[in-house]
């Protein structure tokens, strides 16, 4: 069992709250973690990398000189990419980097990023988020009371447009619901916040 400090809405205070950290596995298997983290920072690349070939330089098509006679090599084109301002040979074009791995194997990741974050204690919680409209000073509060100084992953039960809107714009804090979060949004955060019943949804989707 793991204690983990839990913010009551309605007072203000931080209590601990035991957690069974074995529904999330018993082993951390730092493998298919890696994996399914590659995976995913493959899937953010853009790859809109591009260099011009020889045939997409523009400019003249004219000899620079003649074949033979000058003492200089042969030249058949400025566009060479031998030459300064020439085209770039193999150079990179545009791809798509993305890839995917078994369902079955990210639910796995997830099980380990979850369980290395309880067992560091590295996992707050909020008992509810109870805000008629976005106020982001008041969710910082929250943070602050459970001594969250750096990036902060909150995960949500389900959709709330309020709660999304008041986290949004704090610097370095992600707002995620149960059902999207995946590995690599558990990885990357310093602290992992769940509000309300998403550890419950957590452990549905692992188990």
């Amino acid at each position: 069992m793991v204690d983990i400090p839990t913010y009551r809405w309605e007072d203000g205070s931080v209590e601990p709250v035991s957690v069974d950290e074995s529904e999330f596995g018993d082993k951390i298997k730092w493998r298919l973690l890696r994996e399914a983290v590659l995976m995913y920072e493959a899937n953010r690349r853009v790859g809109t990398h591009c260099a011009k070939t020889r045939a997409e330089i523009k400019g003249t098509t004219a000899k620079p000189w003649r074949q033979k006679g000058t003492g200089r090599a042969r030249a058949g084109t400025r566009k060479s990419p031998i030459w300064r301002g020439g085209g770039v040979t193999h150079g990179p074009r545009p791809r798509d980097y993305s890839y995917s791995l078994p369902r079955k194997s990210l639910t796995v990741a997830l099980k380990s990023a979850m369980l290395g974050k309880l067992r560091d204690e590295e996992v707050c919680g909020i008992d509810a988020i109870s805000l008629e409209e976005p106020r982001t000073k008041k969710l910082a509060e929250v943070l602050s009371a459970l001594q969250i100084s750096g990036s902060s992953l909150i995960v949500l039960p389900e959709a709330d447009p309020v709660a999304h809107k008041s986290g949004r714009n704090l610097a370095r804090c992600e707002v995620r619901i149960a059902s999207d979060v995946n590995a690599y949004d558990v990885i990357r955060a310093s602290k992992v916040v769940l509000v309300g019943d998403a550890l419950t949804r957590l452990k549905e989707r692992v188990s």
